[in-house]
């Protein structure tokens, strides 16, 4: 079956991706040749954005945060665009996302459960209190709260728990699910790549450039970019 003839054969779709859903945006994702993870910094992006560099360096990932991980410019490409409709049209049930960066909000997903946060969140240590992203960008070194408390990211860093409620969200809509998309991700971080092994569905389709761990397990594979996929959809 092709993808349309999938999609128009399923009643309810979940949709699971990671950050090759927004490489067409301009964001860069992590593990590609010219990704993050093979830039030289003085330590990996893995320790600076860890929970234990935040808190005992906390500037220094601040200074790293602010330059690397902030893309407030982008748009929402057709992957993005076309899953919006696609809930719109009652078939797509949720997105379960990897990324940080409200795209899919921005498009128009009501349904979304960010597994790693957002970076448009953020909340005081201390008192709690929540800041938006412009707290972030008019600050320089550490963003401190009214009452003295340093306000950290509403992202999961490395060391840190994913949410609970987003967890328990995330599983029961793929459980529940006829069919399930994953598209642009390696599959390899976890907890979040063990969740595709809830799917009990008819349907599973797998949309990214490189192999995966689960392509032997996949009704169809598509090695191609997930916006120009999805943006060929029709969605009736």
């Amino acid at each position: 079956m092709t993808l349309q003839e999938i999609i128009n054969d399923s009643e309810s779709i979940v949709f699971f991706g990671g950050a090759g859903v927004s490489t067409e945006s301009g964001i860069p994702d992590f593990r590609s040749t010219d990704g993050l993870y093979n830039q030289k910094y003085d330590f990996p992006p893995e320790t600076i954005l860890s929970h234990r560099y935040f808190m005992t360096h906390t500037a220094d990932f601040y200074k790293f945060y602010r330059d690397k991980m902030l893309y407030l410019d982008a748009k929402p490409n057709k992957a993005h665009t076309a899953l919006a409709q696609l809930e719109a049209s009652g078939k797509l049930k949720a997105v379960i996302t990897q990324n940080i960066d409200n795209l899919h909000q921005t498009a128009g997903s009501k349904t979304v459960y960010e597994l790693h946060g957002s970076v448009y969140r953020n909340y005081c240590m201390d008192c709690k209190k929540a800041y938006g992203i412009e707290k972030i960008l008019n600050s320089t070194g550490v963003p401190t709260c009214e009452c003295g408390g340093i306000i950290k990211p509403d992202v999961v860093l490395y060391e840190e728990n994913l949410n609970e409620d987003v967890i328990t969200g995330a599983i029961n809509a793929i459980s529940n699910c006829d069919t399930l998309i994953i598209a642009g991700t390696s599959l390899t971080v976890y907890p979040a790549a063990g969740f595709v092994g809830y799917f009990k569905g008819r349907h599973l389709v797998l949309i990214n450039r490189d192999k995966t761990s689960y392509d032997k397990y996949a009704e169809l594979v598509i090695r191609e970019k997930v916006g120009e996929v999805l943006g060929e959809i029709v969605v009736e």
